[in-house]
C-alpha cells in the first residue's frame, strides 16, 4: 500500500465531548453575528433590526433541526458532499456543494477578520493588511496544532464574549422595555421601503447563523457523535437566537443608531452612548470575534482536506492529515491566505452578503438531501426530525437567495 493511500484512509481524532462542542458552536454562531454584523443589519432595518433578527432566526432554525439529524446520519468530515452525494447517488452534486461551502466559510472568516479590523481600531489605528496577516497567522497555528487546542481556546474566548454581551445587554437595558411598541408601530406604518429594508436586514441577519453547519464539520472529531451533535447544534442555535433578539432589541431601543451604523466597532459604540468606557468592551470583543475566524477556517480546511482526499478536484496534498498534529495542514495553510487576502481587499458588507447566498443554497442541499434520505430509510439511533421541518428549511432558504438575487439584480 502507498503512502499516498495510507493518507487517504486517516481519519480525524474523536476529541470533542458536548460542552466544548456547545463552546465550539456559540462561539463560531454569536462572534461574528451580534459583534460585527449588527451595525448593517441595523442599517438596513432600522428599529425592526430585532424583528429582522427574528425572521432570520426562525428561516434558519428549521436548517439547524434538518443538521441535528443528518449529521448524525452521516458523522463525516466532508458535511454536505457526503450529504448530498449519499442522498443523491450523485458525486458531482457532492462535489459542487463541498466547493461552494468552502467558498462561504473561507468568505465568512475574511468577514469576521473585516471585523476584528475595525474594533482594533479602538486601540490603535494600524494597516490593514498588517492586523489582517497577524490575526491569520496565529489562528491558522492554531488551527493547524489539533482540535484539542482549538475547542480549548474557544472555550475561554465565547465565556468572555457571552460575559461582554451581558454587560451590553446591561448597559442598554432600558431598551428593551421600549423595543416592544417601536416594532409594533413600526410594522403598523409600514412603507414599502421599510418593507424592503426589512427584508435586507433579515438575509444579512442570516450570515449570524451559519455557524451550526461549521459544527457539523467536526463529525469525525466528536466523541458519541449520534447523540453529542444533535444535542450540542440545538443548545447552541437556542444560545444564540436569544442574545441575538436581546441585544439587537436593547440597542434599537436604548437610543440612537445612527453612529452606531457608521462605527467599525457597533457594541463598542453601544456602551460609549450609555457612558461607559470603550477599552474594556473592545478588548473582550476582539477575544469573542476571533472564535468565528478560526471555526470558519477549520471549516474550510476540512473540506478542502475532504475533497482533497476523495479526488474531488483538488491537489491530493490538501487530503493529508499531518501525523504529529492530527491536522490537513496543507489545506489549513491555503485557505489562512486566502482568507487574509480577502480580509484586507473586499468590504465587509460584501463578504458577508455573499456568504449569505452561497450558504442559503448549501442549506437548500442539505435540507433536500434530508428529504431524500428520511424516504429511504429512518436508522434508529439518531433523531427523527418531522419531515416538514426539511421541506421547510428547503423552501424558505430557497426564496430568501431568490429574493436576495432578485435584489441585486433591480439594483
Amino acid at each position: 500500500m502507498t503512502a499516498g493511500s495510507d493518507q487517504s484512509k486517516k481519519k480525524l481524532t474523536r476529541t470533542i465531548s458536548l460542552p466544548s462542542l456547545v463552546f465550539y458552536g456559540v462561539g463560531t454562531i454569536l462572534g461574528a453575528g451580534v459583534f460585527v454584523v449588527i451595525g448593517e443589519v441595523i442599517n438596513e432595518a432600522g428599529r425592526l433590526a430585532p424583528l429582522a433578527y427574528i425572521i432570520a432566526g426562525l428561516v434558519a432554525f428549521a436548517t439547524a433541526l434538518s443538521y441535528a439529524e443528518i449529521a448524525a446520519r452521516v458523522p463525516t468530515a466532508g458535511g454536505p458532499i457526503d450529504y448530498v452525494e449519499i442522498a443523491t447517488g450523485n458525486r458531482h452534486a457532492g462535489s459542487m456543494a463541498g466547493w461552494m461551502l468552502m467558498t462561504a466559510n473561507t468568505v465568512s472568516a475574511a468577514t469576521i477578520v473585516s471585523g476584528f479590523i475595525g474594533y482594533l481600531s479602538v486601540f490603535a489605528e494600524l494597516p490593514d493588511w498588517a492586523v489582517a496577516t497577524s490575526i491569520v497567522v496565529i489562528l491558522g497555528l492554531i488551527a493547524a496544532v489539533g482540535m484539542k487546542m482549538s475547542t480549548g481556546f474557544m472555550t475561554v474566548t465565547t465565556s468572555i464574549g457571552i460575559f461582554t454581551l451581558l454587560a451590553v445587554l446591561w448597559a442598554a437595558r432600558h431598551g428593551l422595555a421600549v423595543t416592544p411598541e417601536q416594532t409594533v408601530n413600526g410594522l403598523a406604518s409600514l412603507s414599502t421601503a421599510a418593507a424592503a429594508g426589512l427584508f435586507a436586514g433579515s438575509f444579512l441577519a442570516l450570515y449570524s447563523f451559519i455557524g451550526f453547519g461549521d459544527m457539523a464539520l467536526t463529525a469525525e472529531e466528536v466523541k458519541d457523535v449520534e447523540k453529542t451533535m444533535p444535542r450540542a447544534i440545538i443548545i447552541a442555535f437556542v444560545i444564540v437566537f436569544a442574545f441575538y433578539a436581546l441585544v439587537s432589541a436593547a440597542v434599537v431601543g436604548a437610543g440612537s443608531t445612527g453612529h452606531i451604523v457608521q462605527a467599525d466597532a457597533p457594541l463598542v459604540a453601544v456602551v460609549v452612548r450609555e457612558g461607559w468606557p470603550a477599552w474594556p468592551v473592545g478588548l473582550a470583543s476582539l477575544c469573542v470575534i476571533v472564535n468565528g475566524a478560526l471555526t470558519q477556517t477549520i471549516g474550510a480546511s476540512r473540506l478542502l482536506m475532504d475533497i482533497g482526499r476523495d479526488g474531488r478536484g483538488a491537489p491530493q496534498i490538501f487530503g493529508r492529515i499531518n501525523d504529529k498534529t492530527g491536522t490537513p495542514l496543507a489545506a489549513t495553510g491555503i485557505i489562512a491566505m486566502t482568507v487574509m487576502v480577502l480580509a484586507t481587499l473586499v468590504p465587509l458588507k460584501f463578504l458577508a452578503e455573499a456568504t449569505s447566498l452561497f450558504i442559503l443554497l448549501v442549506f437548500v442541499a442539505v435540507n433536500t438531501s434530508l428529504v431524500f434520505l428520511k424516504r429511504k430509510s429512518q436508522p434508529a439511533d439518531v433523531p427523527n426530525m418531522w419531515i416538514g421541518v426539511p421541506v421547510i428549511g428547503a423552501v424558505t432558504c430557497t426564496a430568501a437567495a431568490c429574493a436576495q438575487v432578485a435584489r441585486w439584480v433591480a439594483g
